[in-house]
């Protein structure tokens, strides 16, 4: 069943949603989301079991894909260009192999439609077993995570789904225990007998592995119109690491 999206917007133009990664939300994109919407009406989306959407026992590209679907029929939007990061870009690929129709153009950022091994085990196990009723303050938690999380980076990303509830105590916004059972599903290659005809914007960090040479023939082949540009200097989190290279390679692409 599909799930009413929470989103935010900004600006004014042709439509362009953004999808965010795994423990992501449209908060992490909405600098870039301001920018973009100079030139696009942007609709920065929370995907189902992240930042305010609903939570669903259903974890699935195909599921979020239908959610797509009906975010756009919601809005009377018959068709968008769609930009997704990591978890977003496969859900951005699953849409617009499903519902080709729909999308004018597709941007993924640094990721490839091949399977993935499971890397956020342990992420997931640290957030799992902290009993966070019993912290007062997020560097308390911060400080909780730091053995098990080392990077500073990862640690405060993964707090931004930290939400203080009345009483003082906090809570995980993210569906830990779904995004836990089906970390699975997340990992998952995308695949289809019909490839996507539109034109495509493959972006890759310079010093990231998420697509890597040998990813270009599988992009290839179910995105034959697709480019493949790196932004040098750039890990995983491409937009945070080059937000004015990011914004001048999407800008240009999209205004094509």
């Amino acid at each position: 069943m599909p799930l009413a999206l929470h989103y935010r917007s900004y600006g004014g133009g042709p439509p362009l949603i953004i999808l965010h990664g795994l423990f992501g939300s449209s908060n992490n994109w909405h600098t870039l989301s301001g920018r973009l919407g100079d030139h696009f009406l942007v609709y920065a989306v929370d995907q189902r079991n992240h930042g305010q959407s609903p939570h669903s026992e259903e974890f699935t590209y195909g599921a979020m894909a239908v959610d797509l679907e009906r975010f756009l029929a919601d809005r009377g939007l018959e068709r968008t260009s769609i930009l997704g990061h990591s978890m977003g870009g496969k859900t951005a690929m699953e849409f617009a192999l499903r519902f080709p129709q729909n999308v004018e153009k597709l941007i993924v950022v640094d990721i490839a439609p091949r399977a993935y091994g499971r890397s956020h085990d342990e992420i997931l196990d640290a957030m799992v077993s902290l009993d966070l009723a019993s912290y007062k303050s997020r560097e308390a938690i911060d400080g909780a995570l730091q053995n098990r999380i080392p990077d500073e980076r990862v640690r405060q990303f993964i707090l931004t789904n930290l939400k203080r509830l009345a009483g003082g105590h906090y809570v995980w916004k993210v569906n830990l225990d779904v995004l836990r059972a089906k970390h699975e599903e997340v990992t998952k290659a995308q695949v289809s007998a019909h490839p996507f005809p539109g034109p495509a914007l493959f972006i890759r960090g310079g010093k990231s592995d998420y697509v890597r040479e040998a990813d270009r023939a599988g992009i290839s082949r179910l995105f034959p119109r697709a480019v493949v540009r790196s932004i040098a200097g750039a890990g995983h989190w491409v937009h945070a690491d080059a937000p004015e290279e990011f914004f001048r390679v999407v800008r240009e692409f999209l205004q094509e």
